[in-house]
């Protein structure tokens, strides 16, 4: 009779064994997910790194706006230009009918040297003062100088390419600014 629950023992152990795990896997189940759930990295408090990174769909439109921005930057640019050169064409015509500079005059000067400057922060370029080789002596020189360099600046806008920064641009623009300069220092009156 002993060998016989000799027998049994394992038996039964072995079943009380299964019914002890049945019982205690859940709550060893839960405590693993507790313990992984603390471990994990707090949440960031920087928005971004939250996010997913952008997809295809979302980096094409943003590239195809960029291309949009430049494309209209680029026109403005050429309006400028246009403006300016017409600008440098009236103040010749004006000049030659009055011998003089009047307050109209003035304010288209003062007009082209804002779109030059426009024309050389488009290209890439900064404040830098550039130095005559030979400067107008006269107002009347100082005035032609200025209408041939406003065109010559609008031919160089526009031949240079949308993404290009151009150092000729910039050096016309420069130059142009420098007559304005002189145009001011210069008497209003021939």
């Amino acid at each position: 009779m002993m060998t016989h629950r000799l027998l049994k023992l394992p038996a039964i152990l072995g079943k009380a064994l299964v019914v002890i795990g049945l019982i205690a896997a859940p709550f060893t189940f839960s405590a693993a997910q507790t313990l992984g759930h603390t471990m994990q990295k707090p949440a960031s408090d920087d928005p971004t790194k939250d996010e997913d990174p952008p997809s295809i769909v979302e980096e094409e439109m943003k590239a195809k706006r960029a291309i949009k921005e430049a494309d209209r930057e680029y026109q403005e640019n050429l309006s400028r230009a246009r403006d300016l050169s017409s600008l440098g064409c009236a103040l010749v015509t004006s000049f030659k009918q009055k011998n003089a500079l009047d307050q109209d005059d003035i304010k288209k000067l003062d007009k082209v040297e804002k779109l030059a400057k426009g024309i050389r922060r488009a290209a890439g370029g900064s404040e830098d003062k550039v130095e005559m080789e030979k400067p107008p002596r006269d107002l009347t020189s100082a005035i032609e100088m200025l209408s041939d360099v406003s065109q010559s600046l609008k031919e160089k806008v526009e031949k240079t390419p949308k993404h290009v920064i151009s150092a000729t641009v910039i050096d016309e623009a420069n130059v142009l600014l420098e007559l304005i300069r002189i145009v001011r220092t210069l008497p209003s009156k021939v």
